[in-house]
């Protein structure tokens, strides 16, 4: 569970990214922060990773109190989230097996736990036979689903996605969601998913809630109840999901998105 509980931020160069946002994401839930650039969507994954402190407000994550949570146990933490950014953040020279190795031993993993989740988290991801390939002998799909391997590598009850498919095309963006969906789908229990995203589409395809933010706050809170899965969505399904993007649609429009653009 994660909750936040009228959390401020205010950067050293007096940047108020958070103006006392409230929250609760229970465990399983897909959730969606969606919102105009410089709205403090970011400043929460990094909140939530304890990459960066509040300036006031109470954080917990997976029982860990973030305001006074020790150098020792942020490592702890971070074992129990897994993060996807949308510039792959691989390591060039090293294969794929190896930066999965290296995030994986950054939080402890023994060299058994090694060797036989990698292999795993490949074959879900679609990249069994590539293990031993670098980066750069790949497409741009197949590296972020080496991104998705990765954060699913320790099996982390949370998966933090910060604007993962942003950068690919639209087929590799469709494919990705996808699988997405089939993994938080076919899971015995499912992990809590975090998804930043400007795109509205994206948004309602995957979403089971979606927290709109203007600058420094979530404005609104919009269960999503539309049946899966919604590629092909007819009738009053499909009603629904263009009256969910219609609202969303006016939402940007009704934001003014000039505050707070520094730390989005």
């Amino acid at each position: 569970m994660i909750r936040l509980r009228d959390i401020h931020k205010e950067y050293p160069n007096g940047t108020k990214a958070l103006k006392g946002v409230s929250m609760q994401i229970d465990d399983g839930d897909f959730v969606f922060l969606v919102g105009p650039s410089g709205s403090g969507k970011s400043t929460i994954i990094k909140l939530i990773t304890a990459e960066i402190a509040p300036t006031k407000g109470k954080l917990m994550v997976n029982g860990y109190n973030l305001n006074d949570i020790s150098e020792k146990q942020i490592p702890l933490l971070r074992r129990t989230i897994g993060v996807v950014f949308q510039d792959f953040r691989l390591i060039e020279k090293k294969t794929v097996f190896e930066n999965i190795e290296v995030a994986m031993r950054a939080v402890g993993a023994t060299t058994s736990e090694i060797r036989r989740r990698i292999p795993y988290v490949l074959g879900l991801v679609g990249l069994t036979g590539k293990s031993r390939q670098l980066p750069t002998q790949l497409s741009g799909g197949e590296q972020q689903r080496v991104a998705i391997a990765r954060a699913l590598a320790m099996d982390a009850d949370i998966l933090l996605l910060d604007e993962p498919f942003g950068a690919l095309d639209a087929k590799i963006r469709l494919e990705l969601q996808q699988l997405l969906e089939q993994l938080w789908c076919s899971g015995e229990k499912r992990k809590t998913v975090i998804f930043v995203t400007h795109d509205i589409r994206e948004a309602v395809q995957l979403a089971s809630r979606i927290l709109f933010m203007a600058p420094g706050k979530i404005v609104a809170d919009i269960p999503v109840d539309l049946p899966r899965p919604r590629q092909q969505l007819l009738g009053e399904g499909a009603q629904m999901r263009k009256q969910l993007q219609d609202r969303l649609l006016q939402l940007f429009y009704d934001t003014d998105g000039t505050e707070a653009t520094d730390e989005g």
